[in-house]
């Protein structure tokens, strides 16, 4: 059992009170919020007092209440300051700039040269989508609160390093150094797998249940993974690269080097691969990159042509099989397909999918666990990667301050008590 801190259990409670606020319907009161954590109404008034005075909430009118005072509303204040969230992809940058409330502002996307993509490319392009969001949003650089940035491959998410990434000769880039040089703002880097899962954790299925797995598919493939309500990120900061477990003995050859890797068969790249095998010499199947490739499979199964209805379906039983390993293994209560593979093959994907599931995931995990396609509004990573620097701000102690022992917070989110909370770190 994880023991934590009376400052991570405050840390974790104040998420947790925010999440519901960006959850409801309106704005919220008090009470509402309580009911809604399950927290103590004394620490959710704790709580909403610190997230007002550093401007976070704001009062959103007023409710009647039977027989007493009217109870305030709160609601998140959007003009607190803005958030950047980057998604670094394998051919290209998407970046935008969001309110508190999480609302887009402004998007840029810029391409990356093409081939073997040096750090400084990235950091010349990432600089550049930041300027035009600054100068296209009119916002000034002074109200940016952090910018989240999310790399392909792992990260060394404490240094701000790029540790490795299959799809560049990357290896201990420290990528955070090389931004900050040249942007100036708070930064957090991680990788697409877990910003898509903080996304879902606060604005998609995380709302609804604790244990879930977020599946990344586009050129790269992983599975973000959530325990009690909480990104599990490995002791090295890896978990989640199922797209580099075994699916097929002696397969394709995947970028990372190895055979017969998820990645090999359910990303663009694979995809591409298996209509290439299934229909020798179809030009379609040879576009100027695979993305492009997997939107042309698209557009000829949706005018009924059967080899491409055969590549998607032959796509869902590998996702499928794969799906189920991770049903067996983690017993999740949701998986979450999106990205771009998800969007751009739709619902033949994810019928052919489930059935495989149900195939080859035994009964009863398989019973408990909801197949779904991401509702996170917009572009996922790009909301998490920015929603990761939201949880920075709230983390900062000169925004905050230190916690007081008299005002700590000994609940979990079901408001029972917590008696192996440290006193101390």
């Amino acid at each position: 059992m994880i023991k934590r801190t009376s400052q991570d259990i405050r840390r974790l409670n104040r998420f947790e009170v925010l999440r519901r606020v960006y959850a409801g319907p309106g704005a919220m009161s008090r009470q509402d919020i309580a009911a809604a954590t399950g927290l103590s109404f004394a620490t959710v008034a704790n709580l909403t007092a610190e997230l007002l005075e550093a401007g976070v909430l704001a009062e959103a009118g007023h409710e009647d209440s039977s027989g007493g005072r009217p109870r305030a509303r709160l609601a998140v204040n959007a003009e607190r300051g803005a958030l950047i969230g980057v998604d670094i992809a394998e051919t290209s940058v998407h970046a935008e700039l969001f309110d508190l409330a999480l609302e887009v502002r402004h998007s840029v996307e810029r391409p990356l040269p093409p081939g073997d993509v040096r750090p400084s490319d990235v950091v010349d392009v990432l600089a550049g989508c930041v300027e035009e969001l600054l100068s296209g949003s009119g916002t000034p650089r002074e109200r940016v609160l952090g910018a989240g940035v999310s790399v392909p491959g792992m990260v060394e998410r404490e240094g701000g390093v790029s540790s490795f990434s299959p799809y560049w000769s990357w290896h201990e880039v420290p990528l955070r150094a090389l931004l900050d040089a040249r942007l100036g703002l708070p930064l957090w880097l991680d990788n697409p797998l877990r910003a898509s899962t903080v996304a879902e954790l606060w604005f998609g299925a995380g709302r609804e249940v604790d244990d879930l797995v977020v599946l990344t598919l586009r050129a790269g493939v992983g599975a973000g993974i959530a325990i009690d309500g909480q990104l599990y990120r490995g002791f090295t900061n890896s978990a989640g690269e199922w797209g580099h477990t075994c699916l097929a003995l002696d397969g394709r050859l995947c970028t990372c080097g190895n055979r017969g890797c998820v990645e090999a068969y359910v990303s663009t790249r694979g995809i591409a691969q298996t209509w290439r095998e299934l229909a020798p010499g179809d030009e379609r199947a040879t576009g100027a990159d695979d993305a492009a490739t997997v939107a042309a499979l698209a557009r000829a199964a949706a005018e009924q042509d059967p080899t491409a209805a055969a590549v998607i379906d032959r796509t869902g039983r590998y996702l499928g099989a794969a799906v189920a390993n991770l049903v067996n293994l983690l017993n999740p209560r949701a998986l979450v397909l999106g990205n771009q593979v998800v969007d751009l093959l739709g619902e033949r994907l994810l019928t052919a999918t489930y059935e495989a599931v149900t195939r080859h995931a035994l009964p009863l995990p398989h019973r408990a666990a909801a197949l779904r396609r991401s509702a996170v509004p917009h572009n996922a990573v790009t909301r998490g990667a920015a929603t990761l620097a939201l949880e920075g701000f709230l983390n900062d102690r000169e925004v905050f301050g230190p916690v007081s022992r008299m005002r700590q917070p000994r609940e979990r989110r079901d408001g029972r008590r917590n008696a192996s909370v440290d006193a101390e770190s």
